[in-house]
């Protein structure tokens, strides 16, 4: 149930984008040109296709894992979870300020980090994007 709760609303807004960048990828002129030439749907559709329609779902999988994130304090607190959030939940409610911050100031490297490897990937995804 816990899984459940935390991934429903993430994967249902990942395929909607994922089918709303592919339909705009599939309606490009290298596509139209790629099936002229003759090449196989699995290799448009892989090779082509979903390698530029992926600039978009990297873009939103940063805010998603901050939602994630933010999600598992009252999951774990719902569901009786023992983890880092339900220890943020319940240290708020003694006011030990050290736990806090602590907490807090872990979550944002979690965060900064997901966000770096979501830049990172758009080098990998596009060679068009290149890091000085």
């Amino acid at each position: 149930m816990p899984v459940i709760t935390l991934a429903a609303l993430p994967t249902a807004f990942l395929a909607r984008i994922t089918r709303a960048s592919m339909l705009d990828v599939l309606r490009q002129d290298y596509i139209r040109t790629a099936r002229a030439k003759g090449l196989g749907r699995a290799t448009i559709l892989y090779r082509h296709s979903l390698r530029n329609a992926l600039i978009p779902i990297l873009t939103v999988i940063g805010p998603i894992t901050a939602g994630l994130i933010a999600g598992s304090f009252i999951v774990e607190q719902v569901f009786a979870i023992p983890g880092i959030g339900r220890l943020f939940v319940q240290s708020i409610n003694a006011r030990d300020y050290g736990m806090i911050m602590g907490t807090t100031l872990f979550y944002a490297v979690i965060i900064a980090f997901a966000n770096l490897a979501v830049d990172i990937a758009y080098a990998v995804v596009d060679p068009r994007i290149r890091y000085q």
